[in-house]
């Protein structure tokens, strides 16, 4: 369910859903030389049991922009985001600043915090008192298209 469009970031929350998951195969798949097809065991694995930990507080945003290619976001990519883990210094963020939504690396020192794009063609943001600044959520997964 769509619940709100920004310039960068479209937020969903999870759906219900009573399926058993999709077929997994517990042995990695070979990105070298193949291995033995034997080797595979058939299980059952739910994408929301894997990426959602806390489901009253995920999010889950799709991204706008180029900002942050550096860090494996790219435009469309769909993130899964809670609310409930605390913010530190490193970590990827999705900040409510000034009225817009944006994602970005948290880089905080002493009592400083600036918002660090993955990308050198877009500015650092250093976040002032004069700022409506507000952590959002903490991106804990990116969902992509291959």
């Amino acid at each position: 369910m769509l619940l709100h469009q920004s310039n960068n970031l479209a937020f969903f929350t999870p759906e219900e859903s009573n399926s058993l998951g999709a077929l997994f195969f517990e042995t990695g798949i070979s990105a070298g030389f193949p291995s033995p097809a034997e080797d595979f065991k058939q299980q059952r694995l739910s994408l929301d049991k894997e990426l959602i930990k806390n489901k009253e507080a995920t999010f889950f945003a799709r991204v706008n922009g180029q900002s942050m290619i550096g860090a494996g976001l790219d435009d469309n990519d769909l993130l899964v985001i809670d609310r409930s883990l605390e913010p530190s210094n490193n970590k990827i963020a999705v900040c409510f600043l000034d009225g817009e939504f944006t994602v970005k690396r948290l880089k905080v020192d002493r009592d400083e915090v600036w918002l660090q794009p993955e990308n050198p063609n877009y500015p650092i943001i250093k976040i002032t008192s004069e700022n409506n600044f507000i952590i959002w959520g903490i991106v804990t997964n990116v969902i992509k298209k291959v």
